[in-house]
């Protein structure tokens, strides 16, 4: 491998940053109902994302678009496509009903939910994957003691994260599956869409009375453009450029120090509260075991991250 620029690195940190800074600004626009604000994200995200899709699509090869209309692509869409609501629904939902750090911590998990599934229906785990998955666990249920002393922690709020790491993990092995000849925007407009818009009838079953297209006239419109931006573009799009020169583990290391990023960045910017003790322990045990599946994950020859 040729030497990394220096200014990878600095697409590294910028990436890291963008995505860490989602649940942060997610949680500071709670006056828009959980699942509109969702929804919300994913339709400014596909607007941004519109003009890198058609401009891969354009040079994708003609075999390539026709499987784009086969049945199987169609169906591995949908299905990660109601991953994807599912995943923010959930996660966006719990940032209302627990505390920044324990949102992060608990939906950035996903790794172990893989490991899990891997050893259910797949092959049997490697030795780092195990113990980096009950490690995890057991950090988990420390941190969980915090909801005994603290308001803003719940296990209410706790499940709706986990819940949003589980349904994510649809989106991942979707994701995982067409991107061997798909191009990552052309994946990720369509997918992205209908996320978004399944979102809505269930934010008006659920009662919430915010209009579908209200973030045109918002005026949290600016928030909303920012976060996508951040997260979806200086985000995902970077830490996605970064796989050029760097390998995936690197990225998906860094990608662990999200809730901790997150945790301050909500606590700077938005006077969200600072984590108690009980997070900090659990959440780096946590964090060690997820990092612990990722390598593990990479010496076993897969990858449980989701870049």
């Amino acid at each position: 491998m040729n030497r990394t620029p220096p200014l990878v690195w600095g697409l590294l940190v910028a990436g890291v940053l963008g995505v860490s800074s989602a649940g942060a600004i997610l949680s500071h626009v709670d006056s828009i109902p959980p699942l509109m604000r969702a929804s919300w994200r994913l339709q400014i995200t596909v607007l941004m994302l519109l003009p890198f899709a058609v401009w891969q699509y354009t040079n994708m090869e003609i075999e390539a678009k026709q499987r784009m209309t086969e049945k199987r692509t169609i169906l591995i869409l949908v299905g990660s496509g109601i991953a994807l609501a599912a995943h923010f629904g959930t996660w966006v939902t719990s940032l209302d009903h627990t505390s920044l750090a324990h949102s992060l911590l608990f939906v950035t998990s996903h790794p172990i939910i893989i490991v899990i599934g891997t050893a259910l229906f797949v092959r049997k785990p490697h030795k780092l994957e195990t113990a980096g998955a009950l490690v995890g666990l057991l950090g988990a249920g420390i941190t969980l003691l915090d909801a005994k002393d603290s308001g803003d922690v719940t296990l209410w709020g706790d499940f709706l994260a986990f819940a949003g790491a589980i349904t994510v993990v649809g989106y991942i092995v979707a994701g995982r599956i067409l991107r061997e000849w798909m191009p990552v925007f052309v994946y990720a407009v369509p997918v992205t869409l209908l996320g978004g818009i399944l979102l809505i009838p269930f934010s008006i079953l659920m009662g919430e009375k915010t209009s579908a297209l209200g973030w045109v006239n918002s005026d949290l419109l600016g928030w909303f453009i920012l976060l996508a931006f951040l997260a979806g573009i200086v985000g995902h799009t970077g830490l996605n450029a970064c796989l050029k020169w760097l390998r995936p583990l690197t990225i998906s290391f860094a990608v662990t120090l999200e809730p901790i990023i997150g945790a301050f960045i909500g606590w700077f910017f938005f006077d969200e509260g600072i984590p108690q003790k009980w997070t900090w322990l659990g959440g780096l045990i946590l964090i060690f075991g997820i990092m612990l599946v990722i390598k593990g994950g990479a010496d076993n020859g897969m990858d449980t991250s989701d870049k």
